[in-house]
């Protein structure tokens, strides 16, 4: 990812292959999100991909609440040092850990959130996991309606994204 992004993304935590490699979205939810990426020109090189966990829980199974508490003050850190001003959450676990709980991501998707994470004041958006979409192709016309909305902020906040 590029460190000096104005764009930030974060997704839950590694699987198998990132979790080998040392990457986040590699295999092939990484490869749906570079064509979703791609559809609002844009590309892992000028926005930057974390994860609320860095590291794979056992059996591939969701983070639980311990661990996600666990890593959230490296994961404010992460925020403040990136200082994006674009946000943009992937599936549930990522909008429950920086929005709460009572989120429902079917419901919060598709709308922007003025929020201070820490120091870093950003316009945050919720949007389906990759993983899910390959799950739930249908949803794929639904996560085409959030990147629009980026890429339409991305115009309102001049972010220019250099070739």
């Amino acid at each position: 990812g590029n460190p000096n992004a104005k764009i930030m993304l974060i997704g839950e935590g590694p699987g198998a292959n990132e979790d080998q490699v040392g990457m986040p979205f590699i295999g092939r939810a990484g490869q749906l999100l570079d064509k979703m990426l791609l559809s609002i020109n844009l590309s892992r090189e000028n926005i930057y991909i974390t994860n609320v966990v860095n590291y794979r829980p056992p059996e591939n199974r969701s983070p639980t609440d311990k661990e996600i508490q666990r890593y959230l003050p490296y994961l404010i850190q992460h925020i403040e040092i990136i200082s994006p001003k674009i946000l943009i959450l992937l599936g549930s676990t990522a909008l429950n850990t920086l929005i709460g709980d009572e989120e429902v991501i079917s419901k919060a998707r598709g709308k922007w959130i003025e929020k201070k994470i820490g120091k870093c004041n950003t316009s945050v958006i919720a949007s389906f996991h990759p993983a899910f979409l390959m799950r739930q192709p249908a949803q794929k016309a639904m996560s085409w309606i959030d990147l629009k909305m980026i890429k339409k902020k991305m115009l309102e906040l001049k972010i220019k994204i250099g070739k």
